[in-house]
């Protein structure tokens, strides 16, 4: 095992057998073999994955896919039917809700009871209990037994315990999702933090939380591999998945793949070097855009398409630099090959992780003036609004045609990168977008 490899998984496979009656099982031991009186169901088959110390990886997937079998086999509280696994290092997880806990024991009891697990002593369990305490924030409840405990305190005693246990890898399975936003937040303040110097594995159905947490993603889909890469990659590809999944038969999703990277933008104007200069003074930012839709990767049904995606200054100019703050508009162009009775179209503005930062849609125009049209015709939407200020980098723009309402519609046309925006920012340094402040001010208080 290479050094700098904390997780090897070589031909993993996990089976269950499942019996239909509870006499199965007897008549299975008493034939020893010779008969079989149950059904195999295979979990995980032939998995092989390495992890890199330092890596942050997601996992992804729908429910009974394998993901917590996966990890559980990692942390070894199952057994491999086959394959094998290598780690090193300290692996603290919070496979489930309550994992590990002894219900009857109080909250303090079972502190010190995980602890041990982790192989710390008791007095270093005493050392950090009151660091733990402060982390769980329950109160007085850390002296009654978890069994009393909501679902959310059950979370957060857990993941204090692990939080203090000088682990090298991390595992999360979704345990967050039953947490309280404040809560959520100082965990994912310690998960920022420990990826600089630990491992972390994530399961979540929330692609936001893997994209911002996760350099890369792998996708199990019935207990097999189905895709590993970029978090953003692998997470494009399985929400395709997941809506054809849904759209069945109405409408059959075919690949779109770009011919090449996205363009890197034109720098901007010397002559701008004037007016930069007094940007730096009002927080603003200067955005230049570049079509993409030739290199875009998405999707499409064939009952439409998307033919040009523009950011223009409100004056509809589409050349030259826009900056934070101005009205700009947002055309999206889309021509019909099939009639479509309540066409929508909406974009996304996302930054390099692919978190979504602002956007919209027609579709409070649609549902109280539906626009059918028919094979062949083209139609558009213009968007009016405030440029935001947005952090020196790159962004792309996500344009969708669909087609129904807000319960019931049918993404015929989506391309992840249909517009590059470059921006280049002075001093918006706080945050995800900037707000432009009128006035900055600090005196002695009266």
């Amino acid at each position: 095992m290479c050094s700098d490899v904390v997780i090897e998984v070589a031909g993993l496979s996990k089976c269950y057998l499942i019996y239909d009656r509870p006499q199965d099982r007897l008549k299975q031991m008493l034939f020893r073999g010779r008969r079989r009186f149950y059904k195999e169901f295979w979990a995980l088959r032939d998995i092989n994955l390495k992890v890199r110390r330092g890596e942050t990886i997601g996992i992804v997937g729908r429910n009974g896919s394998g993901k917590s079998t996966l990890l559980q086999l990692i942390c070894g509280t199952l057994n491999a039917t086959d394959g094998q696994i290598r780690t090193h290092g300290k692996i603290a997880a919070l496979l489930e809700l309550g994992s590990g806990f002894n219900p009857e024991f109080t909250g303090r009891e079972n502190v010190y009871m995980a602890g041990s697990i982790y192989g710390l002593t008791r007095q270093q369990i005493d050392e950090r209990f009151d660091q733990i305490t402060r982390f769980a924030d329950i109160g007085e409840h850390i002296d009654q037994p978890v069994k009393s405990y909501s679902s959310g305190m059950y979370v957060r005693l857990a993941f204090a315990v692990i939080a203090h246990v000088d682990a090298d890898i991390l595992i999360i399975d979704e345990a967050l999702a039953v947490g309280d936003a404040v809560f959520a937040q100082k965990c994912m303040r310690f998960i920022r933090s420990f990826r600089e110097h630990g491992t972390l594995l994530f399961v979540s159905h929330d692609m936001s939380s893997v994209l911002n947490l996760c350099q890369h993603a792998v996708w199990l889909h019935q207990g097999e591999l189905r895709d590993v890469g970029p978090a953003k990659e692998v997470a494009e590809n399985y929400l395709q998945y997941t809506l054809q999944e849904i759209y069945g038969e109405d409408a059959a999703l075919a690949s779109v793949k770009g011919q090449g990277a996205a363009p890197a933008g034109q720098p901007a104007d010397p002559q701008l070097d004037a007016d930069a200069q007094a940007l730096v003074l009002n927080y603003e930012s200067q955005f230049d855009s570049a079509s993409n839709l030739t290199e875009a990767n998405g999707w499409k049904s064939g009952a439409g398409e998307i033919v040009s995606v523009e950011l223009r200054s409100h004056s509809g100019d589409a050349s030259g630099v826009l900056r934070g703050g101005e009205i700009v508009r947002m055309h999206i162009r889309a021509v019909a090959h099939q009639a479509l009775e309540r066409p929508i179209l909406g974009f996304l503005v996302r930054d390099r992780l692919g978190q979504d930062l602002f956007g919209e849609n027609t579709l409070p125009f649609t549902h109280l003036n539906p626009l059918p049209v028919e094979p062949g015709e083209e139609f558009e939407a213009t968007y009016s609004f405030r440029l935001p200020m947005l952090p020196n980098g790159q962004y792309v723009v996500m344009a969708s045609l669909a087609d129904g309402d807000l319960h019931d519609n049918v993404q015929h046309h989506w391309l992840h990168d249909a517009l590059v925006l470059n921006v280049s920012s002075s001093k918006v340094r706080w945050g995800l977008v900037g707000v432009s402040f009128e006035e900055v001010v600090m005196q002695k208080a009266l």
